[in-house]
């Protein structure tokens, strides 16, 4: 078996622990030993800046001549390397990052997976709760969020006001009109599903594999809009 090697790790505000491990010229992030995610499991976090972006790809009909992305949680960049792909220039994509060592993790060992991507242009990562993010009078055509597992499998204890009525009212202050948010879940999330609806979305529910080969669609991303009467 290939060696199993820890590159480095941190620790989040409450103590918990992220470390990163290489093994076989793979990646794995994990938290408090358990696996979070890995550069070869990553089809659900590239889909999720599919679904949410669709309305900003070029020739879409009410693309915004700058399109304006902030993406909630930074990982191993998966996500903001597919927004990149889309959205084209002109364009503003905001990341919002906890962990300053996630962010130096993009900008060395994950290099060769991703490339520059924190060097590009269009990226601003913000070294800052998601939370703190909005509500400043910023608007964003789309909002991406990608955290925790679950609202029931948070990734710090704090990460719980990210599924509240006030951070809903939050969410729908910060999209421009015909704007689009999506978040991304381990597996299927009920209290999820409830807080957008009760906040005013309209929700479609996808199912995905981790791997775009895999039969078996445990995650799931959830693409939400706000209703015409909203």
């Amino acid at each position: 078996m290939k060696p199993y090697t820890q590159l480095d790790k941190t620790s989040l505000p409450d103590g918990n622990l992220l470390a990163l491990y290489e093994q076989d010229g793979e990646l794995i992030l994990e938290y408090n030993g358990l696996v979070l995610m890995s550069t070869n499991l990553t089809w659900s976090e590239q889909m999720l800046a599919d679904l949410g972006c669709v309305d900003l790809l070029e020739g879409a009909a009410n693309r915004p001549e700058h399109p304006r992305v902030l993406i909630g949680g930074l990982g191993m960049g998966f996500t903001l390397k597919r927004v990149l792909e889309l959205v084209g220039s002109p364009a503003t994509v905001d990341v919002a990052e906890l962990m300053s060592r996630v962010i130096e993790w993009n900008r060395t060992y994950l290099v060769e997976h991703n490339g520059p991507l924190l060097e590009d242009p269009r990226t601003n990562v913000i070294l800052a709760d998601l939370f703190d993010c909005l509500g400043e009078g910023e608007k964003y055509d789309v909002i991406l969020i990608d955290i925790d597992d679950t609202p029931d499998a948070l990734i710090t204890v704090d990460n719980g006001k990210l599924y509240t009525p006030s951070f809903m009212s939050l969410l729908r202050e910060s999209l421009n009109p015909g704007g689009c948010l999506a978040y991304w879940m381990a597996i299927p999330s009920p209290k999820l599903e409830m807080a957008l609806k009760k906040a005013g979305f309209n929700l479609e529910e996808h199912p995905m594999p981790a791997h775009e080969h895999s039969e078996e669609a445990t995650h799931r991303v959830y693409v939400a809009r706000l209703g015409a009467s909203s």
